[in-house]
């Protein structure tokens, strides 16, 4: 803005030394000094209350809310963003709040195999414009997360179901990134620390009494003796192949939720190298959508 403070209208040069002044001259320029210190005061009191400090200034507490003003044609360096940590949870189900900070982080309560998250706040969003947050949860394996509202993109997620749910067949840390334009009404979620894990190397060498790994695609054996494994329930969508690299011995894989059972588990035998097969998670249960050699029971 303009300043209203108009130093030229004080007579620099009033009162004359050594003469006798005109008292006029004495109340206007009074008068032209009081009003300055008016427009002063004004103009202080704004940039007190409306500026952006980078500390508080003497006697006012720090507050740099920009109420939504646009702020553009900004060059920045070394921005960073607050985290919220909500610590360890105790109990099935959790608010989090968007106003306290972009990342929040949360450990459910392990004897809890389902926890609710809802996000509270988001009416000071306003309509029209984009808005982020992210969650940090951590989870023990087949714990289950819904998300209270309704969810755009949320197919790729692993482990994504109807109902806003996503249940983790591996523990871990999962990061999840939220977005909205209509003030909360829909959300974009994305999984942003997903591993990006070649499948040339998603694999592992199924070791005798084991529980095939949940986080790799495919599980090989070579047999010293009869040996067994299990599998263990798996999340939508998801796909398992098992293959005999050498024969030793027969190996016995134990699944749990078989598709080839009315329930309960079922197995899979393999007693020549080269038997293989491929499974995938689907309505709760593991189906074969590929068998070479294999026995089921």
């Amino acid at each position: 803005m303009t300043s209203q403070i108009n130093p030229y209208n004080i007579n620099g040069q009033y009162p004359v030394a050594g003469q006798d002044n005109n008292s006029q001259g004495f109340r206007t320029n009074f008068t032209n000094t009081s009003t300055n210190l008016e427009y002063a005061a004004q103009e202080i009191t704004a940039l007190q209350t409306n500026a952006v400090l980078k500390a508080a200034l003497a006697g006012v507490t720090l507050d740099n809310n920009m109420n939504g003003q646009l702020l553009y044609n900004a060059l920045t360096q070394q921005i960073t963003q607050a985290i919220f940590p909500y610590g360890v949870l105790v109990g099935s189900s959790q608010v989090i709040s968007y106003t306290a900070g972009y990342l929040s982080t949360l450990t459910t309560d392990v004897t809890q195999p389902t926890t609710t998250i809802s996000f509270s706040n988001l009416n000071v969003i306003p309509s029209g414009v984009l808005a982020t947050w992210a969650l940090a949860i951590t989870v023990i394996a087949g714990q289950s997360v819904t998300f209270t509202g309704t969810y755009t993109n949320a197919q790729g997620i692993q482990g994504w179901a109807t109902g806003n749910t996503i249940t983790f067949a591996v523990a871990g840390t999962y990061t999840f990134e939220f977005s909205t334009i209509n003030s909360g009404s829909s959300i974009t979620i994305n999984e942003i620390n997903k591993p990006l894990q070649p499948l040339n190397n998603s694999s592992e060498d199924l070791a005798a009494s084991a529980a095939a790994n949940l986080a790799l695609t495919t599980s090989y054996f070579s047999t010293a003796a009869a040996e067994t494994a299990t599998l263990a329930a798996g999340v939508a969508g998801q796909i398992k192949t098992f293959a005999m690299f050498a024969d030793s011995g027969d190996m016995v894989i134990t699944v749990t939720n078989a598709g080839w059972k009315t329930s309960g588990t079922g197995t899979i035998t393999f007693d020549t190298i080269g038997d293989a097969c491929t499974l995938q998670y689907i309505n709760a249960k593991w189906f074969c959508i590929g068998n070479n050699g294999c026995a089921f029971a």
